[in-house]
């Protein structure tokens, strides 16, 4: 058990980091320094007891990343209610499930995502508030929270009639066993469950952060993943906000264009991302840069690779703000090709491995000590690894996880909770892998994607999948088995073509072309029997995960 209280590091945080900036809205331009931060959560702490909101309610939270979603969040679970992210990408009828089935009392929500909602169908909601204005927006009958709402300045100002200063800070005493996050999964298998996520499974995050000084007193963040996604919930927000970091909120995730300009005026000390950012930089900035004519030559030429490789990398360095230590990679698998590209040219990144369930981390390695193609080593003193497997090392097995961040199960679930979490406290990941003796773990793909060879071979789609997604005119595909044969469907690259004059009608000659380059890179049994073309990007999660269970027939 964990000595440090989630709520208790806030706590402590915001008293030490009174006067140093805190949160900053890149949009708006504006600035909440700890202090401001810290009064505006004794407001709504004061909301929620007028309210009459009691420690373990739930409050639902769905709209993009401000200060005020931030203060929303920390705010209830240091007054000791549970809070609900939403991911604001939810289509509305799943964000709707969601706040009726978390019974939530209270709603925060954006105006445009309130527009897409039925408040009459909310069975719990006592009533909703703009994240907006801070405006109530609805309310069901018989409710004051908009009278106290109306008020709470007032109130406010009775309370503290000195000022609100850093010695008023007083968090309640909750115990770490305590739930304090209901975190919905936008998983691929067709609908969403509630993580039970509790402050020690928060805080064994929080003290990962702390002592790995992945953020520090008084460094940069620029925060661009959604918060309400568990990854970059600890590692863009929690974390730094318990060491007296400044955030600077970006909204969502950005066009590269625009991501490169924040990060070149923000210069973050530590970069967090999903692949998809970095394959986006690789294929629009550098794969045309190596592939011209004279650089493509002078790449094949012993030593002047080097100084090539060098260049690239001070300039892929200097497009992330050229401060930061380095850029920790999450949140979905990574291109082979792009992570062995980046590797060669000693570019400081490296791949952690996590969960929602685990909220979220499950091994991370600093970028100096990364081993290529592997998600880093299992947390020391935090977490435990095991894969079921007669050879853990050499052959793949689910990986399973035990230890301080692994959650409490599935809220008003207990079949699906039974599936994964066993008695002993084991969490079956549904992720294929190995594990090396020094506890580094090596993901292949998942558990329920994996097929089976007609030879009884284990075939990981998502490994044939990125060899196929590195090829001209690819977008993005999807392998699966069809009467026997493995099939690839794949919705073509139309910037591409557009740019170097392909006609659809040319397509068909040009995937059988891709089909055999491919054949030559794969296993004899996991060869392409037909690539299948689709009109349409395939259907996606709120994190961009293609939903598989829609293509397996």
């Amino acid at each position: 058990m964990l000595k440090e209280n989630t709520i208790k590091i806030f706590e402590r945080s915001f008293i030490d980091n009174w006067d140093l900036p805190a949160l900053s809205d890149y949009n708006a331009g504006t600035t909440l320094t700890y202090g401001d931060f810290a009064r505006a959560i004794a407001r709504l702490h004061l909301l929620y007891k007028q309210c009459g909101i009691k420690h373990g309610d739930k409050v639902a939270l769905i709209g993009k990343n401000t200060p005020s979603w931030v203060t929303v969040f920390i705010g209830t679970i240091t007054y000791g209610a549970v809070v609900v992210p939403i991911l604001s990408e939810f289509n509305p009828t799943d964000a709707q499930h969601i706040i009726n089935h978390s019974e939530a009392t209270l709603l925060f929500a954006s105006k445009v995502v309130w527009d897409t909602l039925d408040f009459d169908n909310m069975h719990n909601i006592r009533a909703a508030i703009s994240l907006d204005d801070k405006k109530l927006l609805a309310e069901k009958a018989g409710e004051v929270v908009g009278k106290n709402l109306f008020g709470l300045t007032r109130a406010f100002n009775r309370q503290y009639k000195s000022g609100f200063y850093r010695n008023d800070i007083h968090y309640p005493d909750i115990p770490g066993d305590a739930l304090m996050e209901l975190n919905y999964t936008s998983g691929t298998t067709g609908f969403s469950k509630g993580v039970m996520i509790s402050g020690n499974n928060l805080c064994g995050n929080l003290v990962y952060g702390i002592n790995s000084k992945l953020h520090y007193r008084g460094s940069r963040a620029l925060s661009f993943l959604p918060l309400a996604h568990a990854y970059g919930c600890a590692f863009d927000m929690l974390v730094p906000l318990a060491v007296g970091s400044h955030i600077t909120l970006l909204g969502r995730i950005p066009s590269p264009k625009i991501l490169v300009k924040a990060m070149q005026e923000i210069k973050p000390n530590l970069v967090i991302c999903v692949p998809l950012v970095l394959e986006k930089i690789y294929s629009k900035m550098i794969v045309p840069m190596i592939s011209r004519g004279m650089l493509r030559w002078a790449l094949a030429v012993p030593f002047l690779d080097n100084r090539i490789h060098a260049q690239i990398r001070k300039k892929l360095i200097e497009a992330f703000g050229g401060e930061f230590e380095e850029i920790i990679v999450g949140g979905a698998p990574f291109n082979a090709e792009v992570e062995d590209f980046l590797y060669k040219i000693k570019f400081p990144f490296t791949v952690g491995y996590g969960m929602t369930e685990c909220a979220p981390l499950v091994s991370h390695t600093p970028w100096r000590e990364f081993v290529p193609h592997s998600a880093g080593r299992i947390l020391p003193g935090l977490m435990e690894c095991k894969i079921l497997s007669d050879d853990p090392e050499n052959i793949p097995g689910e990986i399973c996880v035990k230890g301080e961040n692994v959650m409490q199960g599935y809220f008003h679930n207990s079949e699906a909770t039974d599936k994964v979490l066993h008695d002993d406290g084991w969490l079956h990941t549904g992720d294929m892998g190995t594990l090396s003796a020094d506890g580094t773990v090596f993901i292949k793909g998942r558990l329920k994607t994996m097929l089976l060879s007609s030879n009884g071979q284990n075939i990981y789609p998502e490994e044939i999948e990125a060899k196929l997604n590195n090829m001209l005119y690819v977008n993005e595909s999807l392998v699966v088995e069809r009467e026997g044969r493995l099939v690839a469907l794949v919705y073509p690259d139309y910037e591409s073509m557009d740019q170097l004059g392909v006609t659809r009608d040319q397509l068909p000659d040009l995937m059988e072309k891709i089909r055999v380059e491919l054949n030559k890179l794969v296993a004899p049994y996991e060869r392409i029997a037909k690539i299948q073309l689709i009109a349409t990007e395939f259907e996606k999660t709120p994190k961009r995960s293609i939903k598989r269970y829609l293509y397996s027939n």
